[in-house]
């Protein structure tokens, strides 16, 4: 995905590497939440328009990463 390493579940990926940032695919309540209490970033592959249900993580947040990733995995496989 964009280049680099991705996780698939079911052969859809929910979580990849971009620019030195972990980026998951989380719903979008998720990733509200992670915006307004943290340093995560709604994901803009560099088209402008930032995705509604990705997320990316800077190395500053790895303790969430983990989890959130775990997080990632269920919600795409679902």
């Amino acid at each position: 995905m964009f280049g680099g390493v991705a996780l698939k579940v079911r052969g859809k990926v929910f979580a990849c590497s971009y620019k030195g940032r972990l980026v998951l695919k989380l719903p979008r309540e998720t990733v509200d939440s992670l915006i307004a209490t943290s340093n995560a970033e709604r994901f803009d592959s560099g088209t402008g328009r930032p995705a509604k249900e990705w997320v990316a993580l800077g190395r500053d947040q790895s303790e969430l990463w983990l989890g959130l990733a775990e997080d990632a995995r269920k919600f795409v496989g679902r």
